[in-house]
């Protein structure tokens, strides 16, 4: 019997869809596991899918696929360590779950199928899937697993049953989306779970944005006590090793780094840069556009869209009108040179004339309101999904987390783009990040 175990962390970044490449991702991993001695590789929730992958998975044909790669991945990696990936099972009766397989000996040797499943904020599991058994642990080589399936470490149940039953540790994949200072709320809930059952307890996150939410990965592991073993860095994919050693009162994971994590702000304004990189990777947008106004909203867009994509990718457009302020043209013209992004200027004076002279029949006797001013927006969005449509750049929008909660934007004007990299920032939050 063997006292030392050695488990290959991959936390990394899926895409919703692309069956092929996060199994080729996977296999990687399992390389680079098997290369460092590795008894187990493991990977996140619903890795082989990408996480969330909503009414996709409730497509008979793509679970069917889902299925097929993971079988393929238990072939191709039968000689070496067991793999343990997360992906969607169907049952005989065409029940789907959302499931954890344990792959070893060119087969699956176990299928943990997630028991609670999330209802609330980003998540509507239920809609969804299966409700998974209680169920105890699975064997690998000398050691008895437990993997509570992301909700299920949130709850008491399910790490007491697998305790119960013979577990010696519990590795939780996780697709759990971040929010600000996430990673305390997960450390104390995790604690909890170590307190309880006295196992050591590995917490593996994917990282990644997918449209709305950012993976912030931070994975981590915590020996009995609660005691901080390993911590790797939010945002990065990381491919990383952690050896347990069994003593006289169990396994014991050796202390490995514990990397440096970010102040809130640092974190937030990461995850605009990443959810914006990965929004366009994942889309296939290699490049974007905005209007930039010389005001302190599409400026943080630039700069954003700068760290994220380079500024040889990002196209800054002056729209100005016979009311815009030299301040305000002096101001966009040194943001787009000082990030060494495209400058364009293109006055929109002329075309509102002939918009104004196109309705000055209909508008006779009418006096001057918002119509006006609202003609002046739409027209720069007009201008800005031409170039868009032109040059196959996505255009970004600017409007703040303020602004849109109570609709001060014009509809097909400036909310016009295919993404927001503020939507999530309040105009106070924005003041500060700038600052």
């Amino acid at each position: 019997m063997s006292d030392k175990f050695r488990i290959t962390l991959a936390q990394l970044n899926p895409t919703v869809g692309a069956l092929a490449d996060n199994a080729a991702k996977a296999f990687d991993a399992w390389e680079q596991g098997r290369a460092a001695g590795a008894d187990l590789v493991a990977l996140p929730e619903m890795f082989i899918t990408g996480y969330q992958v909503q009414d996709l998975v409730m497509k008979p044909a793509f679970t069917a696929d889902a299925m097929r790669h993971i079988d393929q991945l238990a072939a191709d990696c039968a000689d070496g360590p067991a793999l343990a990936i997360g992906g969607p099972y169907t049952d005989k009766e065409d029940k789907l779950f959302n499931a954890y397989y344990i792959l070893q000996g060119g087969r699956i040797i176990r299928r943990v199928l997630k028991h609670h499943l999330p209802n609330e904020t980003v998540f509507d599991e239920v809609r969804l899937f299966e409700s998974g058994p209680l169920a105890g642990p699975y064997a690998v080589g000398d050691m008895r697993i437990g993997s509570p399936v992301c909700e299920d470490a949130w709850y008491e149940d399910v790490a007491e049953t697998l305790a119960e039953t013979g577990a010696e540790i519990l590795l939780v994949p996780n697709g759990s989306p971040y929010f600000r200072n996430k990673l305390d709320v997960r450390m104390n809930i995790m604690v909890s779970r170590v307190v309880e059952t006295d196992l050591p307890l590995i917490y593996l996150n994917m990282v990644g944005g997918q449209d709305d939410q950012m993976f912030d990965g931070a994975s981590f592991v915590l020996n009995p006590g609660g005691e901080l073993a390993l911590l790797l860095p939010p945002f990065d994919e990381v491919v990383t090793h952690v050896d347990f050693t069994r003593t006289s009162q169990g396994w014991r994971a050796e202390k490995g780094d514990l990397a440096p994590q970010p102040d809130e702000w640092e974190q937030d304004y990461r995850v605009m840069v990443e959810a914006l990189r990965d929004y366009l990777r994942k889309t296939g947008f290699e490049k974007v556009l905005l209007g930039l106004s010389g005001g302190v909203d599409s400026a943080l867009v630039a700069v954003i869209a700068a760290d994220a994509l380079g500024p040889q990718n990002v196209r800054c457009v002056m729209l100005p009108s016979e009311y815009t302020a030299g301040s305000s043209l002096a101001d966009a013209e040194a943001i787009a040179k000082n990030l060494g992004c495209r400058y364009d200027y293109l006055p929109i004076a002329e075309g509102r004339q002939a918009i104004t002279n196109t309705l000055a029949d209909l508008f006779e006797g009418q006096k001057p309101d918002v119509t006006e001013e609202n003609i002046q927006s739409r027209l720069r969005g007009l201008l800005l999904m031409a170039l868009s449509n032109k040059f196959g750049e996505m255009l970004l929008t600017t409007g703040n987390k303020s602004e849109v909660a109570v609709g001060y934007a014009t509809i097909y004007g400036d909310m016009a783009g295919g993404y927001n990299p503020l939507k999530d920032l309040y105009k106070t939050r924005v003041f500060e990040t700038c600052r």
